[in-house]
């Protein structure tokens, strides 16, 4: 099977946002990212968006790594936390996987351990393998 630490390093959004790969296995995987003053709202707060993102990352690394082609359908974010500084954590594992659909939730916590978001998706396996 591909090493998916190779491939993801193709997301240049992560790559923009400073995402890191730490570690993945068939159906899980774990990213981690350091707050910055680019990742703020507004109101100098992590944006939703930042923290999407991070999960959507997770999830994507999850749900491929079963070396077949898998693209997200669905997916929700319930935001828990908010957060200014520290490294946050995005832990994905998949809940349910079928021929065609599988399902996986992502949990976004801060260095204390606390959840910050909660992240739910979905998504089509498209059975194809990952390309070179």
């Amino acid at each position: 099977m591909r090493d998916l630490r190779e491939f993801f390093k193709q997301d240049r959004l992560a790559a923009l946002l400073g995402i890191e790969l730490v570690d993945y296995a068939p159906g899980s995987a774990t990213v981690r990212m350091t707050v910055r003053e680019q990742h703020y709202n507004g109101v100098s707060i992590v944006h939703g968006g930042a923290l999407f993102t991070l999960a959507d990352f997770a999830f994507a690394v999850a749900s491929n790594s079963h070396g077949t082609v898998a693209v997200a359908i669905n997916a929700n974010i319930s935001f828990i936390r908010a957060v200014t500084q520290g490294t946050l954590t995005a832990r994905a594992e998949e809940v349910s996987r079928g021929n065609r659909l599988a399902t996986y939730l992502v949990r976004i916590t801060d260095e204390q351990d606390a959840v910050v978001a909660q992240f739910q998706g979905t998504v089509f396996r498209k059975g194809d393998p990952l390309p070179e």
